[in-house]
């Protein structure tokens, strides 16, 4: 198995639970990562200098004489960044050498080049390639992948219950389209895979093959269930992902023991819950934060929420102070703008004024406060920039960090499906349907006038000036995630 995904501070949730599958009935297992042999990993975040607020003001420039340069430099880094490492392709080279029945490739969409070279190398040694990932599912992304030399099945499922079945069968020569949310290099395709229920009887994930030696914090990933329960913003693409379709929740005493137990194996108190929103059932933020201290004494973890508007959503001015006290160290949302009018928009349901609330009150019980912005969301206007500077400038002394991206049209979106429909229409039009990359590349007319530039360089000097500092001392150890 092939991890593609290669993080700086812990391992890969996926490939975890898919080993743990596998091994489980008796296959043996060989996982090549990155880091394990000195390829570095990929940070997420840090202390910022100047050289990062200029590029992010480049990046983000609405000049209308700037488009060309601006979009030239991003296809220059996106290829520098999506090359395949020379390191992988011979320790995948060297696995082949050895020996195996069957590569397991798991990948984002950055990762096209690579999956490319490891299916030639595969196919010239006789050996099949089985390749999942979160998008998998979407049909177009699906069929600019199939094709891919030695692929001889793309899967967009939740596999764990499927995978040690799906490799058995590839060994065998038998029919894959009898296993749900398949894609065949001649592209027939089986039914679409149903969301997994029953999180409960998912094996615990097997992590001993990850370099633990190189992490300079031991961090266990972990999810308590897959979806968002509010399953509505017009944008998001977790929701029609793999695991995100439709809110899913594992039992509290699952969680718990989970925790307990890849605490004993890998020495560690310090946990990631990459739930798409850790509130999506309230009484599970509730429960780890009552109840996790009696598994892991010293437990210390962090997530992402959602800060909706339900009476009840688990954040609470009570809420946040007993997370502290459960061990939560730091906490991410989406924030996305500060115009009320914009987040209607998005369908987000939130508000600006208990985003407001939210962000004084978590850092008042002692949380590292992160959220995720962009700009550039069909009907942004000038006044919306300046409530959303104004709104970074009133909070930057509660958050430490912020991520400030330009507004990404992601397929089977309902956002996506409206654009493209209607592209040219408006101020907006497509450039390029890049279904290999899951996205449209666009042009928006929005957002070039002076008033609109000055008010971005207002909010892009606050988040420059929030993300230059340190993280609060009691988050330090999870620098760099979320």
């Amino acid at each position: 198995m092939v991890d593609l995904n290669n993080f700086s501070t812990f391992p890969t949730l996926a490939i975890g639970i898919l080993v743990s599958a596998l091994r489980n009935d008796g296959h043996q297992v060989r996982v090549i990562c990155p880091l394990s042999h000195d390829v570095p990993a990929r940070e997420r975040e840090w202390a910022e200098t100047t050289l990062d607020h200029v590029k992010r003001r480049i990046h983000l420039s609405t000049a209308p004489g700037f488009r060309v340069l601006r979009d030239s430099l991003r296809d220059l880094r996106t290829n520098w960044n999506e090359k395949p490492h020379p390191t992988v392709l011979r320790e995948v080279g060297r696995a082949i050498a050895e020996g195996g029945d069957i590569i397991l490739l798991s990948a984002y969409l950055q990762h096209f080049e690579s999956v490319r070279e490891i299916g030639l190398m595969a196919q010239a040694a006789g050996v099949p390639v089985l390749l999942g990932g979160p998008m998998f599912n979407v049909s177009g992304v699906a069929e600019a992948w199939r094709a891919i030399p030695g692929i001889v099945a793309v899967v967009g499922a939740e596999a764990e219950h499927d995978i040690s079945a799906m490799v058995d069968a590839v060994c065998e020569g038998r029919d894959l389209l009898n296993f749900a949310g398949v894609v065949l290099p001649d592209g027939r395709s089986s039914r679409k895979a149903p969301p997994l229920r029953q999180l409960d009887r998912s094996p615990v994930p097997d992590f001993t093959d990850f370099p633990w030696d190189r992490y300079p914090v031991r961090i266990v990933p972990m999810m308590t269930g897959r979806g968002c329960q509010w399953d509505k913003c017009l944008f998001c693409s977790d929701v029609v992902s793999v695991s995100g379709r439709t809110f899913r929740t594992r039992s509290i005493d699952s969680v718990l023991l989970e925790m307990q137990e890849q605490s004993r194996r890998h020495d560690t108190t310090s946990f990631l819950f990459l739930d798409l929103k850790l509130n999506s059932y309230p009484d599970m933020i509730r429960g780890i934060a009552e109840r996790v201290q009696s598994y892991v004494q010293g437990a210390e973890w962090i997530g992402s929420v959602h800060v909706d508007t339900r009476k009840d959503n688990g954040l609470s001015r009570a809420d946040l102070r007993a997370a502290v006290a459960g061990g939560m160290r730091r906490i991410s949302f989406g924030l996305e703008t500060g115009s009320q009018r914009l987040l209607d928009l998005m369908r987000k349901g939130s508000s600006v004024e208990r985003n407001s609330e939210f962000i004084r009150h978590a850092h008042e019980a002692g949380l590292s406060v992160r959220c995720t912005m962009f700009k550039g969301f069909p009907g942004e206007t000038t006044e919306d920039m300046v409530q959303t500077a104004e709104f970074l400038e009133a909070h930057a002394p509660y958050l430490d960090r912020v991520r400030f991206n330009e507004f990404s049209l992601l397929e089977d979106t309902p956002i996506y499906d409206e654009i493209v429909q209607h592209s040219g229409d408006g101020p907006f039009s497509i450039r390029q349907l890049r279904h290999r990359k899951g996205r449209a590349e666009y042009i928006n007319r929005e957002g070039g006038n002076i008033a609109y530039r000055r008010a971005k360089a207002r909010a892009l000097r606050s988040v420059y000036e929030i993300n230059r500092r340190p993280l609060r001392m009691g988050a330090r150890q999870f620098d760099g995630l979320m």
